[in-house]
């Protein structure tokens, strides 16, 4: 299971919530199933709806 703590801990290079949705892609194109969202985004620009769009763009890269 993915968990987006340890995608923030992996990946400090992220400085906006549209680099981490690249990520969440990127990983569920590479074969993860299950994903968790158990934090909030510490990005500035981290938008209301971040979980539904976290997991839009999950389910949508994994069907490709």
């Amino acid at each position: 299971m993915l968990c987006l703590s340890e995608i923030l801990l992996q990946h400090h290079e992220l400085q906006t919530f549209e680099d981490l949705l690249g990520v969440v892609e990127d990983k569920a194109r590479g074969g993860e199933l299950f994903f968790q969202m158990d934090v909030r985004p510490p990005f500035p620009d981290t938008p209301e709806s971040w979980e539904d769009r976290l997991e839009a763009a999950f389910a949508a890269a994994g069907r490709r």
